[in-house]
């Protein structure tokens, strides 16, 4: 009886393992950005500047921009619209929406046609909004 269980057993391991499937090659990265944060303390309330990534396509290929993803609807990215050719640069221009005050860490996700995702981080903090002094008299 223990013959026949460890039997099984073997044949079981010996199906289990015919039945894997090859790994899928890894993607390699494509884009050679020159900074993967952006940090920013004391931001004024509702400035309009834009955390700007630049890079470069480092592969043999053009290379397309197939998608950015935020991970809130504060920020928003926006990516080329063509395919940076090989050796080229561009960039991914970001913002924040800064009339919320206070400290913020916001990622994006930037999608290519051929390589890896790459993860992006903008940090900072908004400072509150000035007070204006109230007049007496007018």
């Amino acid at each position: 009886m223990k013959n026949l269980m460890l039997s099984f057993a073997m044949m079981l391991t010996g199906l289990a393992s015919a039945q894997t499937t090859p790994e899928e090659p890894k993607k390699e990265q494509v884009l050679k950005f020159d900074k993967l944060e952006i940090v920013r303390d004391s931001i004024e309330y509702d400035n309009k500047d834009l955390f700007v990534f630049e890079f470069k396509n480092i592969s043999k290929k053009p290379v397309t921009v197939t998608h950015v993803q935020t991970s809130c609807g504060c920020t928003a990215a926006e990516k080329p619209e063509t395919a940076i050719e090989p050796g080229k640069k561009s960039k991914i221009s970001v913002t924040y929406d800064t009339k919320r005050v206070g400290a913020f860490t916001k990622t994006i996700t930037v999608s290519t046609d051929t390589g890896e995702p790459v993860v992006l981080t903008i940090r900072g903090s908004v400072k509150p909004q000035p007070t204006v002094p109230a007049t007496i008299g007018q």
